[in-house]
């Protein structure tokens, strides 16, 4: 399984039949490599509705018969934007072809503004924890620090996690780091940070906050395998 970040909280997974785009927030994402007439996702999974995750979500899905796996009110109303969806929620999990999704909790908030100011409410935020090929990846979306991700870590043995790190809108360095602790991964990724002002931090400070633990950081573009 390949597995590589590509700015804000952009993950692209390749598995050896599919490739899964977690967040595809491309266009005004000034971090990113990522073109969007170039990617050719098999999934899209969503982590909640704000503007800067679903992204790009619509033209991918359109031009390449995606399914975008969603939190389910996001799920229903990206349905009615013509788009091929399976909508979850919190604490549940399925099987399917290319891998097992669960939606966890996430403390933050969740809406989708149109091109015309209007705000549409788009359920519960959520974590993923996407398993496929005997490995456990972690994807925090956008989150506050919350005790509950001691259960995360106790029932799944995580091999990646990406948490963000932006403060303000999400935890800070000092709270994602906490989190580290207790959701025990092999290895951790901070996300969500230098993309906007308000969110500018240096990953160095967060990678010294960890210790006993394994960080990476990586720039739009970096992959790995595992």
């Amino acid at each position: 399984m390949q597995i590589s970040y590509h700015g804000h909280s952009i993950v692209k997974i390749k598995t050896e039949n599919h490739m899964i785009l977690i967040d595809p927030f491309i266009k005004g994402n000034k971090l990113t490599d990522l073109i969007v007439e170039n990617e050719k996702p098999d999934i899209i999974l969503l982590t909640h509705g704000h503007n800067d995750h679903v992204g790009d979500t619509m033209e991918l899905a359109r031009a390449n018969d995606s399914l975008v796996i969603a939190p389910n009110e996001l799920a229903v109303y990206l349905s009615w934007q013509g788009l091929r969806t399976h909508g979850m929620n919190l604490g549940g999990a399925k099987n399917f072809e290319f891998g097992t999704v669960k939606f966890t909790q996430a403390f933050h908030s969740s809406s989708y503004t149109t091109d015309q100011n209007e705000i549409i409410y788009t359920g519960m935020p959520a974590g993923i924890l996407f398993t496929a090929e005997g490995k456990t990846i972690y994807h925090a979306g956008d989150t506050a620090l919350f005790g509950d991700m001691k259960i995360i870590g106790k029932n799944h043995s995580i091999d990646v996690a990406f948490l963000p790190i932006g403060d303000n809108f999400t935890m800070g360095p000092e709270d994602a780091a906490q989190a580290v602790k207790l959701i025990n991964p092999k290895l951790t990724i901070p996300i969500h940070f230098n993309t906007f002002p308000p969110i500018e931090q240096d990953p160095e400070y967060f990678k010294e906050l960890v210790t006993d633990y394994e960080v990476k950081i990586m720039e739009a573009g970096d992959s790995f395998e595992i």
